[in-house]
């Protein structure tokens, strides 16, 4: 890829979560997860990511995992070349490989979860992630990984209320995002992630009442059945 083509990607991910005036929604598509099983197994990327988009999405996450979300790097370029919406690759992404392979997938960001890393290697695949012209959604889930993520330069941060995403067991912790939010930084785009818009989950009001920029939402939408429709009341 040119450098052209690398400065036109890059930060497109972040301006398009500031870009409105309302908390943004990064709209996932996936077919099952460890925990709930089956969502959508037969879900087109491309169909859907244009509903996201039209239903008023500003960004996608698309699962590239086979084995525990059904994803593939096909469905990303997909997903991307059918709605023209900025995308996040959301993997597990411990190596430069994994950046390398992100960037060549067409990825506009990328997700790092700090407690898959270590503090200089999370600030070694940041720093490697923003020089391909990718940003990076910087993943914690305590004030002690807010910090490592901190240190390590991250300027998108996202509060995982879910506790362990590779384990079966669905243990949510609903009010994190909000005990959490207090302590992001002002410098940072703040998102919130797992259990947005579920039944008796965080909701889209909690979410801004925090003070967060953007919303992560997977679940709620891929089951919705008519995601344009669900998008337009998360975001009325």
């Amino acid at each position: 890829m040119g450098t052209d083509e690398r400065s036109s990607r890059a930060g497109r991910f972040k301006q398009s979560l500031l870009a409105g005036n309302d908390v943004a929604i990064i709209a996932e598509i996936k077919r099952r997860s460890p925990s709930r099983g089956e969502l959508n197994t037969d879900l087109d990327p491309a169909e859907l990511a244009v509903a996201y988009r039209d239903g008023g999405a500003s960004c996608l996450s698309v699962l590239t995992n086979q084995e525990m979300f059904g994803g593939s790097g096909d469905d990303l370029a997909a997903a991307s070349r059918s709605s023209g919406l900025p995308v996040l690759r959301k993997d597990f992404i411990t190596s430069v490989e994994d950046v390398h392979e992100s960037h060549a997938m067409g990825a506009d960001a990328l997700l790092l979860i700090v407690a898959d890393l270590t503090g200089t290697q999370l600030a070694e695949l940041h720093q490697l992630a923003l020089s391909l012209g990718m940003d990076v959604l910087t993943e914690v889930k305590s004030e002690d990984e807010l910090e490592t993520a901190i240190e390590a330069g991250a300027d998108i941060i996202g509060v995982n209320q879910r506790e362990k995403p590779k384990s079966a067991a669905f243990t949510m912790d609903y009010q994190r995002a909000e005990r959490m939010a207090p302590l992001l930084p002002d410098h940072v785009v703040k998102v919130a992630e797992s259990g947005i818009a579920v039944p008796n989950g965080t909701t889209m009001a909690e979410v801004r009442k925090a003070g967060y920029d953007a919303a992560l939402i997977g679940e709620a939408l891929v089951t919705s059945g008519d995601p344009i429709e669900r998008l337009q009341e998360l975001l009325s």
